[in-house]
């Protein structure tokens, strides 16, 4: 239940087309429902402006879909992050109105429009096509959660003319999300460029002493362009979380 649901319900029961008792019976599962293996926090979009998110990296398919089905039935928009295929290609047969992204790894259920809530857009940057699967995450993940979104991709450093060709879609942000791996230098190169805030997530892509994303990270910390934010390793889902709440409008 978002804030809109909330007062559509309580005008329904001030003008008398709920009772006392009908309006207690849909407020009973507000704070949260205990569906045996979760408690789905049903307050959290009123608190946060987003519903739960469900990250499925160590739940089992029976889980994902008794946790899928008690969002479903409160009619919320559905979010499930790090699907294996398996798992997604099975929740999507299950909820036939639902979306798998293979490469994001990710599955999206949208039971009700989603309103647009930034200031301005969210742009994706990705420094190699190897990175894509944590960009897309993070593309998926912002247009969910209501934001604008724009894609530029295979623009990292080692070609870094492909860069400086899109400056205008840089200086037309009002966000940028920089994902890149081996040494992790483009969110460097984007800060460099732009007014903008700069939110920067390291990959575990690159060879042997790149340490799975471990050295795109320190680079990324130690970057010498001044107020970048830096996240976890291939994570597109934090980078566009945090990047919602630097977009919201105030409200």
């Amino acid at each position: 239940m978002d804030q809109q649901d909330l007062k559509l319900l309580l005008q329904r029961f001030s003008s008398g087309v709920l009772t006392l008792d009908e309006t207690i019976a849909v407020l009973r599962s507000l704070p949260y429902e205990d569906v045996g293996i979760a408690k789905l926090d049903h307050h959290r979009e009123l608190r946060q402006g987003v519903p739960e998110i469900i990250y499925g990296e160590g739940k089992t398919t029976a889980q994902l879909e008794i946790i899928m089905a008690g969002m479903d039935r409160q009619n919320k928009n559905i979010l499930a992050t790090r699907l294996s295929r398996d798992k997604g290609e099975q929740l999507a047969r299950r909820f036939p109105e639902s979306r798998y992204d293979a490469d994001a790894r990710v599955l999206t259920l949208q039971n009700k429009p989603i309103p647009l809530r930034g200031r301005g857009e969210v742009l994706i940057v990705s420094a190699g096509t190897s990175d894509l699967p944590v960009a897309r995450e993070a593309a998926i993940t912002a247009r969910m959660l209501g934001n604008q979104v724009a894609e530029l991709v295979d623009v990292g450093v080692a070609g870094i003319h492909r860069l400086l060709a899109a400056g205008s879609t840089l200086q037309q942000a009002a966000v940028i999300i920089v994902v890149a791996g081996m040494e992790g230098a483009l969110p460097s190169v984007v800060g460099g460029l732009v007014s903008v805030p700069v939110i920067a997530v390291p990959t575990s892509i690159g060879y042997g002493t790149a340490f799975q994303g471990l050295a795109a990270l320190l680079g990324m910390l130690n970057s010498c362009a001044s107020g970048i934010t830096v996240v976890n390793i291939d994570n597109g889902f934090g980078a566009a979380f945090a990047a919602t709440r630097i977009n919201c409008q105030e409200t």
